[in-house]
């Protein structure tokens, strides 16, 4: 199965991208992920969105066409996103709004929210409250908040608090598992074509 990671900061190396790198390693090493995808938000490489999506006009086709495919391509998705003044920065929001049912519809997808000091459940909660909608992203119950991210998930061992590191590393491969499962289990239910009724094509 192939897994996306989207690292939801707009920062240019920023910690939501060590953790999104962090996961496409761990991935590698699962039996179950074939491939991986990690689409890096940092420096905004997504304009704001606007109405020529919808009519599909050609420069909005060149830019969004090589993301759908790729996440069409995928059985399951991680969400990185960092907390920003209690919330998801405007970037990943922006990104959400770009996607179908035909990209992620009816896929799981695991939310790793980051946070520099004790917070990260914030993003969480908007993620699963106002992400979803339209495009049937599907947020398995289980999800990781990196607390402290400064001292965890780094290369070299000198950096990281040695107990956080190996939770927030057991914790992580446990919720992969996790996604994985659930990405082998919805597979069938979309390959049913019961998801695709275009009278109902938007969420409620």
């Amino acid at each position: 199965m192939k897994i996306a990671i989207i690292s939801g900061s707009h920062r240019i190396k920023s910690q939501s991208e060590k953790v999104s790198r962090y996961i496409e390693s761990a991935l590698s090493s699962k039996e179950l992920c074939s491939d991986t995808w990690l689409y890096n938000l940092a420096g905004n490489p997504l304009p704001l969105w606007e109405e020529a999506i919808w009519d599909k006009e050609p420069a909005w086709e060149e830019r969004l066409n090589p993301i759908r495919e790729q996440l069409q391509s995928c059985d399951g998705l991680a969400i990185v996103a960092p907390e920003w003044h209690g919330q998801v920065p405007a970037g990943l929001k922006n990104f959400f709004l770009m996607l179908s049912r035909f990209d992620v519809g009816h896929k799981p997808a695991m939310i790793v929210s980051i946070s520099s000091a004790d917070g990260g459940s914030y993003p969480v909660a908007e993620l699963r409250m106002s992400s979803y909608k339209n495009n049937r992203i599907c947020y398995i119950p289980e999800h990781v908040i990196v607390r402290n991210v400064e001292s965890v998930l780094n290369n070299d061992p000198g950096d990281n608090n040695e107990a956080a590191d190996g939770y927030f590393r057991e914790r992580i491969g446990w919720t992969l598992d996790v996604l994985l499962a659930y990405a082998g289990a919805l597979k069938p239910v979309r390959e049913s074509g019961i998801t695709l009724n275009e009278k109902f094509g938007n969420g409620m």
